[in-house]
């Protein structure tokens, strides 16, 4: 293990915070990938099947921590920051595909001697843990998509788009920051929300910048600029069809990424995966994170996973 690794018990959240707020106690714990540590956020103990959570391309494992520490009651849980964002390393050569992800997701296998483990991801994070069930039959016993699909609305797309490359390079003060994401921090409503801001944020000479590769700004700033998005590397409808194990994909019945009409799709082309809604947006796991892990639960259990 590195010698980064440790404890964070009951306390408060974020390395930057003024204001107290309490989080489940796990340990961190980093991974090695190749050149590059992968962040791990350990909870429970070892009994059922154990998960490894992916999160998307807008967020971080911070915010898997209530998810994680539930589902944790009867197993082990590991939410990781994907290589590039929070507190993973980043790659130097820009190395950020989905088979450098679909890697560090069996290295955080090999973490923690790992010879099977159930998959859950959000969004990108749902793409490549899709496609590492797909690649690995005999390291994942099941899969969890949280609002992604083989494809995606041109709306969604859009949003997220401009929320990684057009966010300014640094804030001034976590205050700034959370100004700029239409969050006043002089109400009390905000205090849940700054602990949040805290953990994202790293200390830079301008003052904070969110943790995650400066690479991403730049390619989603011209994808937003132009329109324009790279060819994907692999069709993920045939990535999809390919996976063997027990899948299920959970749709935000507001998603503007998940459409209606996609999650249709889904049930016409791909009839074995287990489609259920959520009333919630894109972002299920912070509208409904107790609907959320009910249906996880209830799909585990189904699997006698």
């Amino acid at each position: 293990m590195d010698d980064r690794n440790g404890d964070y018990e009951s306390g408060p959240a974020g390395s930057i915070g003024r204001i107290e707020m309490f989080v489940p106690a796990h340990k961190e714990i980093f991974a090695e990938s190749g050149d590059l540590k992968i962040h791990c956020r350990y909870f429970g103990k070892p009994g059922g099947t154990p998960i490894v959570i992916v999160h998307g391309l807008s967020y971080f494992s911070y915010d898997w921590i209530e998810v994680a520490d539930a589902l944790s009651a009867d197993r082990e849980v590991v939410a990781i920051d994907m290589r590039g964002f929070g507190e993973s390393d980043w790659s130097k050569d820009g190395c950020y595909s989905i088979y450098d992800n679909s890697r560090d997701i069996i290295a955080v296998l090999d973490q923690f001697d790992w010879n099977q483990t159930i998959l859950l991801g959000h969004s990108l994070g749902g793409r490549y843990t899709t496609f590492c069930a797909a690649k690995n039959p005999n390291r994942v016993c099941a899969a969890i998509s949280v609002d992604s699909a083989p494809a995606q609305a041109p709306e969604g797309s859009a949003r997220v788009a401009e929320i990684v490359g057009m966010t300014p390079p640094s804030f001034a003060s976590v205050e700034e920051a959370m100004e700029y994401y239409s969050i006043d921090p002089h109400t009390s409503e905000s205090l849940r929300e700054r602990p949040r801001f805290e953990a994202y944020l790293r200390p830079v000479p301008e003052g904070y910048a969110v943790k995650r590769d400066p690479f991403f700004h730049s390619k989603f700033r011209v994808i937003h600029e132009t329109g324009k998005r790279p060819k994907p590397p692999v069709d993920m409808w045939e990535v999809y069809a390919e996976v063997q194990c027990p899948l299920l994909m959970l749709r935000g019945t507001e998603s503007d990424m998940v459409s209606s009409t996609i999650a249709s799709d889904v049930r016409e082309r791909l009839p074995g995966i287990d489609l259920v809604e959520i009333e919630a947006s894109h972002h299920i796991a912070g509208d409904n994170p107790s609907a959320l892990i009910s249906a996880v639960t209830d799909f585990l259990a189904e699997n006698e996973l």
